[in-house]
């Protein structure tokens, strides 16, 4: 089925604003959210709607290549638009959830399978890894759930009913016609309590873990945007889902171009014979194992002239095309001359009197 325009789902203008995107989700996603609309699959799906409408719109890079070639522009990379479920959602966005749902965004299953939390890390990236892509290995340092107790902190993974709550993890308090449940504050929401201690966790339900993960680079990515790996982050506790790993990509400085979008800029250095008669000369490639490419110089060219070279530059992450490799022209000056020189200038000065 063909997928609804985003602007349309959440019911803004192509030219709302950030803060206004974000109202517009909340209002939609309190209203389809399925601890409000239990057994309603229809509400669910909508919900995660919302969301994958909000995740593309929120962030700056997937809504330009939305609005620049619709749905279409988004399989070319960026990390991956939707949500596997609703506890990716919540994941993703507990920020948002927390403002209104005191922190959760949707009630556990008190010692039920959890989802793993988001790993975040950062990669180094050469300009010609970023423009042509590349395979890299990340070594991963975070907790993950101790496998012992299962991520509980207890011993065997045996937790003791919270007698406070009844193993809700909320208490209900009356304020006049109204009851308001707030977390229960002697097990802090969790429903249960730790009888005896994991010894290997010390009840913490973590432990260190150290790990390799191979990820592949995208052509065209750029300096500051993520990548997103789905089920690559932190393990689930008691069988839960894996969370997601998130790379921001950090690119290099190049002592031979510049990146300004899609297009490459170079600066050329011509001399000024070569700057009034013309020449044929090399542009360096971006890649050490390609050959220069050759540029002609056209006479009376000006310093802060370009010359374009078409197709030579950052592939698009959509795979339509790529930019442009710009030379920008400068003119070097030499200087000492040598007396012949010297004089040879002074005469071709007289020349143009």
């Amino acid at each position: 089925m063909e997928k609804r325009d985003y602007y349309e789902i959440l019911s803004v203008d192509r030219s709302a604003d950030p803060g206004e995107l974000k109202k517009a989700y909340k209002k939609l996603a309190m209203q389809h959210h399925p601890d409000r609309n239990p057994g309603d699959d229809s509400a669910a799906e909508r919900f995660k709607e919302v969301s994958e409408a909000y995740q593309v719109l929120s962030d700056p890079q997937k809504r330009e290549l939305y609005d620049r070639f619709g749905h279409d522009g988004l399989n070319g990379g960026m990390g991956g638009v939707g949500f596997s479920d609703v506890g990716d959602i919540f994941s993703h966005f507990q920020d948002i959830f927390g403002d209104f749902f005191g922190g959760g965004g949707a009630r556990r299953r008190r010692g039920g399978p959890e989802r793993g939390g988001n790993v975040r890390t950062r990669i180094e990236l050469t300009l010609e890894e970023a423009v042509f892509g590349a395979e890299k290995e990340l070594d991963l340092k975070h907790p993950t759930p101790c496998i012992p107790c299962s991520g509980t902190g207890a011993k065997d993974g045996k937790l003791t009913s919270c007698e406070s709550c009844g193993g809700h993890g909320q208490v209900a308090h009356r304020r006049g016609a109204f009851v308001l449940q707030t977390t229960c504050p002697a097990c802090r929401g969790a429903g249960a309590k730790i009888a005896e201690r994991c010894e290997t966790c010390r009840g913490s339900g973590e432990v260190g873990s150290e790990r390799k993960v191979r990820i592949t680079i995208p052509p065209g990515i750029d300096h500051g945007q993520t990548l997103r790996l789905a089920g690559q982050g932190q393990a689930g506790a008691r069988g839960g889902p894996a969370g997601h790993l998130y790379v921001e990509v950090h690119v290099q400085d190049d002592p031979r171009f510049m990146r300004e979008g899609l297009d490459l800029v170079h600066e050329l250095h011509v001399s000024f014979p070569q700057a009034a008669l013309g020449a044929k000369v090399e542009v360096p490639s971006l890649r050490a194992e390609d050959e220069p490419i050759s540029l002609r110089v056209p006479p009376g060219v000006q310093p802060g002239e370009t010359l374009v070279i078409r197709g030579a530059g950052v592939p698009r992450l959509d795979g339509r095309g790529r930019g442009d490799l710009i030379a920008l022209v400068q003119v070097d000056v030499p200087k000492e001359l040598s007396p012949r020189a010297k004089e040879l200038i002074e005469e071709l000065s007289k020349s143009f009197e």
